[in-house]
């Protein structure tokens, strides 16, 4: 069986065969999302008529057996080009494609399968955006196929705006600790929606990850770490709001928590040789211009979060001990007894924390999905601070706040070297 067949199956290989070579694919992995997904698809065809006129693009969903018409509503996404101001008339058509993926549940797996089409009909760009998006526009697809196609860059990274109290984990530990390991200053790792070259494509489907989890939940953070850690050249483009069905922070998260940081943690076991070799950190060039676009409010319930937080350092505190120092325990205490109008989680406190955890994955100090979950108040403990102290700062405020987060975390690297490759009861206190 050849990986084609393994990865598509024989209806979607005739089909991709029929199509011959494209220049361009995007890929839109879906489930269940009959609702929004006629929009980006009507989107991406317009953005690829404006921008890429002369060029071969196929649009490919890759549905993980939606049951709610998803795929029909794809097959059925016309767009009037007449509507389009466009200065030249399209010289080519774009194509569509459905087809289910096959593999593990994820959308790891739906990537695999666009990826694999990609590859087949030797595109030299590759974008993928999310299904479910609301605030997508044409334009997004000449910000994320452009700087492959003009620059020669291998992967683009989204930057979006935010509401402050969207994206929580990204900001508390996904960029920064990102940033701090490997350098390069992309703000949104995980942000779901990517520009990619025919040659980062091909890389990335040699790789043994795809039966494994991360191709269940840890693509995004995998497919950024991947691409800055071996030498791809990476930008970011400005793409203005995501607008998505944001959660409260404090809600359910703990599944979420553990996959999303156990991914970073394992991958700094893959990458251990580059981060750490790797020292500061640089700004990731940004393609685009960043304008202010209104944001959904995210609501959060502080009180929850600060109850949650002082439960778990009273009730988790035996496993804290284990791998926490004493010193920093004493600090989680001191916050956990404050009162609600003065909780504060002093960032130093929070990047030694996060850097502990990550040592106790590394050394296997306990089980690590009990180790992860038992982030998850600590965590809430963060979010808290950081929302009761920028409730009055504005967009740019909350910004430098978390860039001073970032600089708490490059500093405490250099400590974290010789404790990650000391051997299991050595001590470089």
């Amino acid at each position: 069986m050849t990986l084609a067949e393994e990865i598509l199956q024989a209806q979607a290989q005739e089909k991709v065969t029929a199509l011959g070579t494209a220049d361009i694919v995007v890929g839109i992995p879906s489930y269940n999302n009959a609702r929004t997904i006629g929009h980006v698809v009507r989107a991406a065809q317009a953005g690829l008529i404006k921008y890429f006129p002369t060029w071969r693009a196929v649009i490919v969903n890759s549905d993980g057996g939606s049951t709610d018409g998803t795929r029909e509503v794809v097959e059925k996404a016309n767009l009037d080009t007449q509507e389009l101001l466009l200065v030249s008339h399209p010289q080519q058509p774009v194509q569509r494609l459905t087809t289910p993926y096959h593999g593990v549940p994820g959308k790891g797996s739906a990537f695999r399968t666009v990826f694999r089409i990609a590859e087949l009909v030797h595109a030299r760009a590759c974008a993928v955006v999310d299904a479910d998006l609301r605030s997508i526009t044409p334009d997004w697809f000449e910000l994320l196929l452009w700087p492959v196609l003009e620059r020669e860059y291998d992967y683009v990274a989204p930057y979006y705006k935010r509401h402050k109290y969207d994206g929580t984990i990204t900001n508390s530990i996904v960029y920064p600790l990102t940033r701090a390991l490997y350098g390069q200053r992309v703000r949104q790792p995980i942000g779901g929606d990517f520009g990619l070259s025919g040659r980062l494509v091909q890389h990335l489907l040699t790789r043994d990850v795809w039966a494994t989890d991360v191709a269940r939940y840890g693509i995004d953070i995998w497919m950024t770490t991947t691409a800055i850690a071996e030498g791809f050249k990476v930008c970011q483009a400005y793409l203005g709001a995501k607008l998505h069905d944001a959660k409260d922070p404090g809600a359910d998260l703990s599944a979420m928590l553990m996959q999303v940081v156990g991914s970073v943690f394992n991958l700094m076991e893959t990458y251990r040789g580059v981060w750490t070799q790797t020292q500061n950190s640089q700004p990731a060039p940004l393609f685009g211009f960043p304008f202010e676009v209104g944001l959904e409010p995210v609501s959060i319930n502080l009180a929850r979060m600060i109850g949650a937080f002082a439960q778990g350092c009273r009730d988790l505190r035996p496993i804290y001990k284990q791998f926490v120092s004493a010193a920093t325990l004493e600090e989680l205490a001191q916050a956990a007894a404050l009162p609600a109008d003065r909780f504060i989680l002093r960032d130093g406190t929070w990047a030694t924390v996060v850097c502990d955890f990550a040592l106790a994955h590394h050394r296997r100090t306990l089980n690590r999905e009990h180790l992860l979950k038992s982030l998850t108040p600590l965590y809430l403990g963060w979010v808290a601070s950081f929302a009761r102290q920028t409730e009055p700062e504005n967009a740019i405020q909350v910004e430098e706040r978390i860039e001073k987060l970032c600089l708490v975390y490059e500093q405490l690297k250099p400590s974290l070297i010789p404790h990650w490759d000391a051997k299991r009861g050595e001590s470089h206190e």
